[in-house]
């Protein structure tokens, strides 16, 4: 939980890691503290994308780009109602934003929405901390609330693990809306809000999709009240081992053969409901400069992450499901984990990474235009 007041460049701050590590710098955002599970990203553009991804909900996040802020902050480039992340920290922020877009500063935007932060430490050491022990809860601590470094890890290490967090609910959508479709309407999608990015309706909009955003507690019978011609299941926070209900709404969509679509979260949720299990990475995948392969063409590409669980599917052969065949359709070329997978009995795929990405790269646009041929096959 963040308790704040207005931030200072001059006012002490430390980080604190639940083993003990400890990092001082300046107040950057609001002065107060925060927990979250710390975690790194090395996306170098894109700040205000991630900021406002709520599948960074309870994570403090680590810019491994040594300075932040330079483009300050605009009113169009949001990927939410508000920012997610628990804290955020910065090596050295921009003293003066330029960019033409830009209405205030980073700085400002982290204050005005009470996010407490920490400038001037060396992110370096703490992202390859954090990749030599993994990912951990931390808590961020600015001006009064700062006390001995005892009494702040235990204060941390009281906090609760993100393995076992169910959040998807916490960042969901509480009421259905609509996306109309950009020029003439071909199909109708039902997207099952897990914490959806805004640029991902938008993105199937374009390819004249119409968007049902429902909640992530939507039944089947919401679902298929809008007639859907086919299902989306979005990016989301938090552990999907506790995402039952999720998992039982995809099972019935399976079971009717709907064409199916799901990102990161989503992709998770498929693995499940097809058998597989999931598990937590060490440190995770975050950044918009991630090597993945489509196996199904071959075809290497430069995509955007975040999601620190994955699928444990085999990556050697085909799987037998109760929906049928099954394949890992992509992995990551850095360690092999498991970025997609697909249905080869009937219209189901799901890519572990996030091919609207804002901020970029695009290579992995044409998903959105593989979910459209499957939702024509199906009419066909």
């Amino acid at each position: 939980m963040t308790t704040s007041t207005r931030g200072a460049t001059k006012v002490p701050a430390v980080l604190v890691l639940e083993d003990g590590r400890t990092f001082r710098g300046r107040a950057y955002g609001a002065v107060g503290e925060t927990f979250g599970e710390a975690v790194f990203s090395t996306g170098m553009t894109g700040y205000q994308e991630t900021l406002t991804d709520p599948s960074y909900d309870r994570q403090i996040v680590v810019a491994t780009a040594p300075q932040i802020g330079n483009t300050g902050w605009n009113d169009e480039d949001d990927e939410s109602r508000r920012i997610w992340v628990s804290g955020y920290v910065v090596r050295d922020p921009a003293r003066v934003p330029s960019n033409w877009r830009a209405k205030r500063s980073l700085d400002d935007e982290l204050v005005a929405q009470n996010v407490v932060g920490i400038s001037g430490i060396d992110t370096r050491a703490l992202t390859r901390h954090l990749r030599e022990r993994g990912s951990m809860r931390a808590g961020i601590f600015s001006g009064e609330v700062i006390a001995p470094e005892t009494e702040l890890v235990a204060r941390v290490q009281a906090q609760p693990q993100m393995k076992g967090a169910s959040l998807y609910e916490e960042v969901a959508t509480q009421e259905a809306y609509v996306v109309p479709a950009v020029g003439e309407k071909r199909f109708t999608v039902a997207a099952i809000d897990l914490g959806i990015k805004g640029m991902t309706p938008h993105r199937m909009a374009e390819r004249g999709i119409e968007v049902h955003v429902l909640p992530a507690t939507a039944t089947a019978d919401e679902v298929y009240a809008v007639s859907p011609d086919g299902v989306f299941f979005s990016n989301g926070p938090g552990d999907p081992a506790t995402a039952d209900g999720p998992v039982a709404l995809m099972t019935e969509v399976l079971q009717r053969r709907t064409p199916l679509f799901g990102i990161c979260f989503g992709n998770q949720i498929l693995g499940r409901a097809l058998g597989f299990g999931t598990y937590k990475l060490k440190y995770g995948h975050r950044g918009i400069n991630q090597p993945v392969q489509d196996r199904t063409t071959g075809k290497v590409e430069v995509t955007a992450h975040n999601h620190g669980f994955a699928v444990d599917a085999p990556l050697d052969k085909i799987s037998e499901t109760k929906f049928g065949r099954a394949e890992v359709s992509h992995v990551c070329l850095n360690d092999d984990v498991v970025e997609g997978l697909q249905l080869l009995d009937q219209p189901a795929f799901s890519v572990q990474y996030h091919p609207e990405a804002a901020a970029g790269p695009h290579d992995a646009a044409y998903l959105f235009d593989r979910f459209v041929s499957l939702m024509e096959g199906q009419r066909a």
